[in-house]
């Protein structure tokens, strides 16, 4: 869907060097950046969020007991394989980690 918005200058500036670091369309930038404030906004007003767990085991095999720690590292893993390849700057970043929101 088409639509006209309005950004301050040094916004738009800022929005079209993040998507250019990022490898990835201006248009993919500010939907990502839209649907996360929507999503952070229903957290706020009390809906749950969906959350996608990694799969640990099958309900065949022997039973899986991960601990905290376990299910923090999976899903940061998850996380970094989600992220676009980083545009190649000379300089090794280190992936971010998520911290399980609190409740």
């Amino acid at each position: 869907m088409r639509t006209t918005v309005e950004l301050p200058p040094d916004l738009m500036r800022a929005a079209k060097a993040r998507s250019a670091e990022s490898g990835e369309s201006l248009k993919t930038l500010l939907t990502r950046a839209v649907a996360a404030e929507l999503d952070t906004h229903a957290i706020r007003r009390g809906q749950k969020a969906r959350v996608a767990l990694p799969l640990l085991g099958g309900s065949t095999g022997p039973r899986a007991r991960p601990s905290n720690a376990d299910l923090e590292r999976a899903l940061a893993e998850a996380d970094v394989a989600a992220l676009p390849s980083p545009v190649s700057s000379g300089a090794s970043a280190r992936p971010r980690r998520r911290r399980p929101r609190s409740r």
